[in-house]
Formats: C-alpha cells, structure tokens, sequence
C-alpha cells in the first residue's frame, strides 16, 4: 500500500506536493493516481504544454479540486518538466492530506 503522504512536505509557508503531470490529456483529473516510485502524486490536464498554458491549468485544477483559491497556489519547481513541486499556501501537511483522502487517494 502506497503512502501519499510521502508526497507532501511541510514548509514555513504552507505544504510542498511533488506531481507528476499528464498535459494533453482527455480529461482534467487531480489527484489522478500516486507514482510510488517518483512518490508523486497524478494530475492531468486538458491543456498543451506550451507557453505555460499547462501550468495555469495545474494551478486552476489544483484549487478547484481542493477548495482553494488559486492565489495560495504556486509551482515551485518543474515549470516545464513533467515532475513539478507545487506549493499549497496557508495549510499543513495534514489538512491537506485529509483533503486529499476525501477525493478518493
């Protein structure tokens, strides 16, 4: 059994989640699975990795997905690769985690 948990890191300003984006795809879906190897969690998205269209997609699907306001949402490292770390502003490790758990991971 995977643990999503080793996913997330708690910071000063909030909580890191390492994931691993599907751009292009059919349907946008977060979270889309956990890659144990990678220890990441799955998004995908509708839209095309180009000119950082993909990116704002992540940011909006991130915070509709979680009830958040996309403003508390940043991408911190991974801009144009497909493994990206995602900040997740004002909240800890484990009210993200119990989020997370309530939208089936």
């Amino acid at each position: 059994m995977s643990d999503i948990a080793d996913a997330l890191v708690e910071e000063r300003n909030g909580t890191i989640i390492s994931i691993d984006v599907t751009a292009g795809a059919r349907a946008g879906l977060f979270p889309a699975g956990y890659n144990e190897w990678r220890k990441a969690i799955g998004c995908r998205v509708t839209a095309q990795a180009h000119e950082g269209k993909a990116n704002k997609a992540i940011i909006a699907l991130i915070a509709d997905s979680l009830d958040l306001p996309a403003s508390s949402i940043s991408i911190q490292s991974g801009a144009t690769s497909s493994q990206k770390r995602v900040l997740i502003a004002g909240i800890v490790k484990n009210d993200l985690l119990l989020r997370l758990n309530s939208l089936g991971m």
